[in-house]
């Protein structure tokens, strides 16, 4: 069964405003099949077929006129060439929404993109299943802790309970895990992790050591919802530390994980620069880090930070399925260790989130909030503790307790 995408909508405005739209994102999470639907009734060309890629490599000047405009054409990063053939079409034909575009590897598209189409096509990040579209909500605002938002919100909402929401973040949100609840989940995500070295790394890097490669995932799994610390991690594995940072970026080029930045300005000098490291897909970095079970991982030592990594991971998919790609998300950590888990600006004007596994959150939880009031020309908006609590709540003036089915 066909689970609506919330991205959908925002490719079918940006094929009205550019000619060629590129969705990208991590492999299987269903990238394919939401343009198939899109583009249904187009051409459609997939550079998985050996002979078609061979042709879009040897005669990519010649592809496009085996394979007309308006065309769908899947795993694009395999036949870079084409990227200059687009470029030439659109200018000479200035319509809209003649190119939908998608693949995996972000590294060889974002190239072929930045070097030939800047201006003429539109950019989708696709993630997993958002809660949102796993229960079939077509609310589609990015999260935001205001009152407008909250008003909308709870007119579209599902009940999720306490043992769902640690299932869901067990599970992951692949889609195809999501849609076959019999399918092993072990077994799914081995070969999710064997296909990616062997046919996204290997193709992107000199890796020759894929077992340390693999160690280097599971180190960066245990290290999710915690400051970066690239020495640390090439240490753990064995490798050199410009390796580490290396092998970092293709994870996050492959949207696998997500590094959120500190805020800081000219007068939070106290603050500290290190982004922070999470795990877009919980489930991946469950099975890295062998929590084989969500009991196991609900009770054991890193419950706190999956959860936070689940919550990030829900409002980043909030902002790209509405095209929003520059993400206005920071955390706030002084040298006096006060932090804020998360802060999200919008118009000027930051709005603090801290995220608790528990139920019970307590004004306490938010005391590192007034920080933003002391700074000078900060204007904080309202703010909230996300957790597993069922009712949105009043805590301290503005700010509230914001159950996790509000996002």
């Amino acid at each position: 069964m066909y689970i609506n995408r919330h991205a959908e909508k925002t490719v079918q405005e940006l094929a009205q405003m550019f000619g060629a739209v590129l969705v990208a994102g991590p492999r299987q999470v269903g990238k394919t099949t939401m343009l198939a639907r899109l583009t249904d009734g187009m051409n459609c060309a997939t550079l998985d077929d050996p002979i078609l890629r061979a042709s879009a490599e040897e005669e990519s000047g010649t592809f496009f006129k085996d394979n007309p405009p308006p065309v769908f054409v899947d795993e694009i990063q395999k036949a870079p060439a084409l990227f200059e053939q687009i470029k030439l079409f659109l200018d000479r034909d200035r319509k809209k929404g003649q190119f939908f575009l998608c693949g995996s590897q972000q590294f060889k598209m974002m190239k072929g993109v930045s070097e030939s189409l800047a201006g003429r096509i539109g950019l989708v990040t696709l993630l997993g299943f958002s809660l949102r579209e796993s229960h079939g909500i077509a609310f589609d605002v990015p999260f935001l802790p205001t009152e407008e938002y909250f008003s909308q919100r709870k007119q579209h909402t599902a009940d999720i309970s306490y043992d769902e929401v640690w299932s869901t973040i067990h599970r992951g949100s692949m889609p195809e895990l999501q849609d076959n609840p019999d399918f092993n989940w072990q077994m799914f995500y081995g070969a999710y992790v064997r296909t990616y070295i062997e046919r996204d790394v290997r193709e992107l890097s000199e890796i020759g050591d894929t077992v340390k490669f693999t160690r280097f995932m599971v180190a960066a799994a245990a290290s999710t919802g915690q400051l970066l610390n690239l020495s640390s991690l090439a240490r753990d594995v064995g490798i050199s530390q410009p390796t580490a940072e290396r092998w970092l970026a293709i994870l996050v080029a492959s949207n696998l994980v997500y590094l959120l930045p500190p805020y800081f300005n000219n007068i939070t000098k106290r603050a500290v620069k290190t982004p922070k490291l999470y795990f877009l897909d919980t489930g991946l970095a469950a099975y890295l880090t062998r929590w084989n079970t969500p009991d196991v991982l609900k009770n054991g030592a890193m419950a706190g930070a999956f959860f936070e990594s689940f919550v990030v991971s829900e409002i980043v998919k909030s902002y790209y399925n509405r095209g929003i790609l520059e993400l206005p998300l920071y955390f706030y950590r002084d040298k006096d260790m006060n932090e804020i888990d998360l802060l999200i600006e919008e118009n000027g004007i930051l709005y603090p989130i801290e995220m608790k596994k528990h139920a019970d959150p307590q004004k306490k939880d938010i005391e590192a909030f007034d920080l933003l009031d002391k700074l000078p020309n900060v204007k904080r908006g309202s703010g909230g503790v996300i957790c597993l609590y069922d009712k949105l709540v009043t805590l301290r003036g503005e700010d509230r307790i914001i159950p996790v089915n509000l996002l």
